[in-house]
């Protein structure tokens, strides 16, 4: 059994403005300590794939800077594409791709931007997956343990499987629910989250998207697949813009028969706003989180970021305030999911440099 991994890091992490932008996205971002999120994703698989074996899906803004972050990895397996088209197209690219090398390969297709810390436990339970994955020629994605009826996160409702203790049959992906639906997700323990990972051979998933996804299927099957051609970006800029811009969850994973679920026994955080920022950081004795140049007096319960800038914040909690060379977001803790809006707004009014 031969393993590849690729992963994804196209995306422009509006939720973290002003940090993250357009050409430094969250995943690029060292949020967490001395590496940036994909140099940890990357890290995570050390010794068990190979780095010539991890392949990069980006964008044509990024790929210097993952270049540059990621210099164990050889440059053509660092694939920009010419446009975003969500998770399909790129999961199908990277099949396709890898497709050429070994057809019954293995692929780990992981998020650039998770946050696992326990290395041991995740690369037993990746083993577990790809064996599963291999011989069942099933898609497997890992399910996550519910801590708390959550609303930001989408779910996996599963069917368990007393044959094989944690791979699980699903029955259906459920979309972000509202509170009461969360709680009675957690309540029945038939649900978990929905972690965005997926391990599959290249040959199988590709088969099934030529099932549910025929069209994207055809386009991509037509150019040529290899990385090192010359002509390889050439064909991908004529054939990409117009492949459908769906994601994977929407495009296959609710319309296969063929998923499974692992449920996951290591930590996992998809560090998906601000509020995954504050919960993972230390805090003071008044529960705040500040990093850089900050003063906080009557204040509690809140994130300060501030490395260039003298801060203060006083008599404000639950607060989140990132003060940057050139722009300050101040949010509550409960709407940091709106940040995003600020983006979509300097994206209309054009503020180049500042999205």
């Amino acid at each position: 059994m031969e393993k590849y991994a690729v992963i994804m890091a196209g995306g422009v992490g509006s939720r973290f403005w002003p940090r993250s932008r357009k050409t430094l996205p969250k995943q690029l971002l060292n949020l967490f300590g001395e590496f940036s999120m994909i140099q940890e994703t990357v890290n995570r698989l050390d010794g068990f794939i190979d780095a010539d074996k991890i392949f990069v899906i980006t964008n044509k803004v990024q790929k210097a800077l993952i270049e540059e972050q990621l210099p164990q990895i050889p440059k053509d397996n660092i694939v920009a594409e010419p446009v975003g088209r969500n998770t399909a197209p790129c999961v199908a690219l990277a099949a396709a791709v890898i497709n050429e090398i070994k057809n019954d390969a293995v692929i780990i297709t992981l998020p650039a931007d998770h946050l696992i810390k326990d290395k041991k436990s995740f690369q037993q339970s990746l083993q577990t997956a790809a064996e599963f994955a291999f011989e069942s020629k099933g898609l497997v994605t890992f399910g996550i343990q519910p801590t708390r009826p959550d609303t930001g996160y989408g779910y996996i409702n599963f069917e368990k499987n007393e044959t094989k203790p944690n791979v699980h049959v699903v029955k259906k992906f459920v979309e972000k629910p509202n509170l009461e639906t969360a709680e009675q997700y957690l309540t029945s323990g038939e649900y978990l989250w929905n972690s965005g990972m997926f391990i599959w051979r290249a040959d199988v998933v590709l088969d099934e998207i030529k099932q549910h996804l025929p069209e994207m299927y055809i386009t991509l099957n037509s150019m040529c697949k290899n990385i090192s051609a010359p002509n390889f970006y050439n064909e991908l800029d004529e054939v990409y813009p117009g492949l459908e811009s769906i994601s994977i969850d929407y495009g296959l994973m609710e319309k296969s028969n063929k998923v499974f679920l692992l449920k996951s026994s290591f930590d996992w955080n998809d560090v998906g706003s601000w509020e995954s920022a504050y919960e993972l950081n230390t805090k003071d004795e008044n529960m705040n989180a500040n990093i850089g140049d900050v003063f906080t007096a009557g204040s509690i319960n809140s994130y300060i970021y501030s490395p260039d800038k003298f801060t203060a914040v006083i008599g404000m909690d639950d607060v989140i305030v990132i003060n940057t060379k050139d722009a300050l977001l101040v949010c509550n803790r409960n709407n940091v999911q709106d940040v995003r809006k600020v983006v979509d707004h300097l994206t209309e009014e054009k503020r180049e440099g500042l999205f």
